[in-house]
C-alpha cells in the first residue's frame, strides 16, 4: 500500500485528523486522476448495496460533507445516481478538483466508519483496518 493509500486509510479511521490530512493529500501535488480513481473505489466497496451504491452512510456522508451544500461536487451527487455523479465529477475542471477531493474523503471515511463498526466489528481481514 503506497503513501497516499495509507494516509487516506488513516483519515477514514480517525488516526490522523480529516482536515490534516486533506491537507497532506493536497500539498503532495498527486495525480488527480489517480487520487480520484482510488477514492472512488474504496467508496464503492465500502458500501454494503453494490446493486445502486446508495446506503444509509453514503447517503449521510453526503447530507455532512463539510463543504458547503451548493457546491459543484455535491450537487452533483445529489442530483444523479452514484455511478452517473462520480463520471460526472471526473470530469469537473480542475478548479474543482480540491472541492472533489474533499468531497470523496469525507464520503469515504463515513462509508468505511460504518462498514468497520458492522461489516467489521468482529475482525474482517482488512490489512488496511489494521494500520497503525
Amino acid at each position: 500500500m503506497n503513501q497516499q493509500k495509507i494516509l487516506i486509510n488513516k483519515i477514514a479511521q480517525d488516526k490522523l485528523d480529516f482536515d490534516l490530512g486533506l491537507q497532506l493529500l493536497l500539498e503532495e501535488k498527486n495525480n488527480f486522476k489517480e487520487l480520484f480513481t482510488t477514492l472512488q473505489n474504496y467508496i464503492f466497496n465500502s458500501i454494503p448495496n453494490k446493486t445502486h451504491y446508495n446506503s444509509e452512510a453514503y447517503q449521510n456522508a453526503i447530507d455532512t460533507i463539510p463543504l458547503k451544500p451548493t457546491y459543484t461536487p455535491i450537487v452533483i451527487l445529489k442530483t444523479f445516481p452514484t455511478k452517473i455523479a462520480f463520471n460526472k465529477l471526473a470530469s469537473l475542471p480542475e478548479n474543482e478538483n480540491e472541492k472533489t477531493v474533499t468531497t470523496l474523503l469525507w464520503i469515504f471515511k463515513i462509508t468505511d466508519t460504518e462498514r468497520r463498526n458492522t461489516e467489521c466489528k468482529n475482525g474482517c481481514g482488512h490489512f488496511w483496518h489494521e494500520l497503525e
